[in-house]
């Protein structure tokens, strides 16, 4: 197989998983047990996306379900937990935006004197 097969073809093996979850956290015991979530995922090689949004790289789609049974046993009683699986093909067609323009200043702050 060329190169260019084997990359092809491993786009489609490797996974992304994306973990969203809503979590309760009005009560104390609610907001430990969201805590220890986030702990887990971190714990299990999960990168925080946004507050709510954890992703992780699995080399294979063996690997990927390997993570999701984990998930699956650490999830909080109460609450909504998503797991998204993409391919690696379909990530790198991710769009990121960080941030907005700077916007300019209305006007300039006062300089401060000590003497």
């Amino acid at each position: 197989m060329n190169t260019l097969g084997y990359k092809q073809l491993n786009h489609y093996k490797i996974m992304w998983l994306f973990v969203n979850f809503d979590l309760p956290v009005v009560a104390p015991e609610e907001r430990g047990a969201a805590t220890r979530f986030r702990n887990f995922l971190l714990e299990d090689g999960f990168t925080m996306h946004q507050y709510s949004v954890y992703i992780r790289h699995c080399p294979s789609k063996q690997v990927a379900r390997q993570h999701v049974k984990r998930i699956r046993l650490a999830v909080p009683a109460r609450g909504h937990v998503s797991i998204l699986q993409v391919t690696d093909l379909q990530y790198s067609e991710i769009i990121n935006i960080w941030g907005s323009r700077p916007k300019a200043l209305k006007t300039a702050p006062k300089q401060l004197e000590l003497f």
